[in-house]
């Protein structure tokens, strides 16, 4: 029976360890700071909020081209940065739209430590900046990538905007941790769910999630039954190709996303 208290113990405390260690596993921040300079975008700037007395976010902006031209507020993945975010949204820049890419506590060189609550707070102030600037619901699309996608559907529940756009989005967190590691009681020691499923059905704004069936991070069976759940109006692209958020390497997969957001 001693090597049983061994197994045992062995895993609890792999247990442990990863309960304590699980928010360095879901916000592997980098320690790259982007530079705005490094995109060659003259109109791009930094701008910042305050959700918190005393920790100040930086957030980057590309204004639209005209004043009826969309603003896409970008919630990043949980490996990316402001200026991934800012190239991903290149072409729609160059289509005219404005772009509002969300930075995190703890991301792209901002203080703080990550957390459900605390992405979810930064994500609140940059809505308020943007509806201080003039931007009213008519003109806000949520775009999500991956973790980034929680965000997108949380700010959706609370502030709905024209339209929805989620690429390779979890159910939840836990359904994607879980999946991964199904060898230890993920659910209920998770501390930030990011629970979109719970939450998606109150979206009542356009949803296009797109979505690659070759994802091994955020498997196709989660986007798909994440999309099962919403409401209509809702469109999907299941990509046969495309991997782990770069489904948007596809023109055609672009010219889609761009026709979605110029018809809510």
């Amino acid at each position: 029976m001693t090597w049983l208290w061994a197994v045992l113990g062995g895993y609890g405390f792999v247990v442990v360890v990863m309960f304590l260690a699980q928010r360095s596993l879901i916000y592997p921040a980098a320690s790259i700071v982007p530079r705005l300079a490094d995109h060659h975008l003259p109109a791009l700037r930094a701008v910042e909020t305050e959700p918190e007395t005393g920790l100040r976010i930086t957030h980057w902006y590309h204004p639209p081209a005209g004043d009826l031209e969309p603003l896409i507020v970008v919630f990043h993945g949980n490996g990316s940065d402001l200026g991934n975010a800012v190239e991903k949204m290149r072409p729609f820049i160059e289509a005219g739209m404005g772009v509002l890419a969300a930075g995190y506590r703890g991301y792209s060189g901002n203080p703080g430590k990550p957390s459900e609550e605390g992405l979810s707070a930064d994500a609140r102030s940059l809505l308020d900046w943007a509806s201080a600037e003039g931007y009213g619901r008519e003109r806000l699309v949520y775009f999500g990538e991956s973790l980034g996608t929680a965000v997108a559907v949380k700010m959706a529940s609370e502030r709905p905007p024209s339209a929805v756009v989620l690429e390779a989005p979890p159910s939840s967190i836990a359904d994607v941790a879980a999946a991964h590691y199904w060898y230890l009681p993920v659910r209920p020691l998770i501390r930030d769910p990011w629970n979109s499923l719970a939450r998606i059905a109150s979206i009542g704004a356009p949803l296009l999630v797109l979505h690659g069936e070759r994802d091994p991070v955020v498997p196709i069976r989660f986007g798909r039954k994440l999309f099962d759940a919403a409401v209509e109006p809702k469109q999907a692209i299941w990509h046969a190709e495309a991997l782990h958020t770069n489904i948007l390497n596809d023109p055609d997969v672009v010219e889609a996303v761009q026709a979605f957001i110029r018809a809510r």
